[in-house]
């Protein structure tokens, strides 16, 4: 599969770095540093394009400008894609009405868009969008959340101790996460799996958003964090110690 990331910044080259370290030997990576600085609209996106860009059949859009979004479709056009990533990892580089807009423009010329928000959402038949579920069906997208998407991990706990002796990242998170928090969790208890997970989900860092988000009223770092959370925890919970509470009586004060 030929790849074509749209960079700006920290953020996309991150993300770059980890497809090419651990993506599939058979993927192409080819990267397009986009301007860093752009104009509130867009009125002629080929102003702000190369001359040439590389065959691909896929693109991530990982702009951290909103302008960035805009040159896309030129950009697919370009480039012969038929597919598009292009996630929300923070409202103000793609925000919910240019996003929609994006997936119609991009309809239109027979190209498949998703918007996964967080990019950590993505799985091989959906995604999320403003706390829903979307489905979609698109090989090539498909085929990229086969490897890189909503972390799944396969945990080893040793029955005796009940603490983490393996992680195995079946699918890593696009910028890497995921293959961090399992090198960390070795060694942890399963009682406290889910909480490591979260600190070093924080530690790697997560780069969303710390904002609060309107979608979601809280930070789509911690909706991130969240989900990776959640994936520990359906892999370590029958090693869990259950705790039982008996109720006392109240003391007098």
């Amino acid at each position: 599969m030929r790849i074509l990331a749209i960079i700006t910044g920290e953020y996309g080259q991150r993300h770059v770095d980890n497809l090419r370290a651990h993506g599939p030997a058979g993927w192409q990576v080819e990267v397009w540093q986009a301007p860093a600085i752009l104009p509130p609209v867009v009125d002629y996106p080929e102003d702000y394009l190369p001359p040439n860009l590389p065959p691909a059949d896929l693109l991530l859009a990982f702009g951290e400008h909103k302008g960035v979004a805009e040159l896309v479709p030129e950009v697919a056009r370009m480039t012969g894609a038929k597919a598009v990533i292009a996630p929300v990892d923070r409202e103000e580089w793609l925000p919910r009405g240019l996003a929609r807009q994006l997936r119609g423009w991009l309809a239109d010329m027979g190209v498949a868009c998703v918007t996964p928000k967080p990019l950590c959402s993505l799985t091989e038949t959906h995604y999320n969008v403003r706390r829903h579920r979307v489905e979609y069906d698109d090989p090539l997208i498909a085929e990229f959340a086969r490897h890189l998407g909503r972390p799944e991990f396969r945990i080893t706990v040793n029955p005796n101790t009940r603490t983490i002796a393996a992680v195995e990242v079946v699918r890593d998170a696009v910028c890497g996460c995921a293959r961090f928090v399992a090198h960390g969790l070795v060694g942890v208890s399963a009682d406290d799996a889910e909480q490591e997970a979260g600190l070093l989900h924080h530690h790697y860092p997560c780069l969303a958003g710390m904002g609060v988000d309107p979608d979601f009223n809280d930070t789509l770092m911690h909706v991130s964090g969240n989900i990776l959370k959640e994936r520990v925890g359906e892999q370590v919970k029958s090693f869990k110690q259950v705790r039982y509470i008996v109720p006392g009586q109240r003391s007098e004060g």
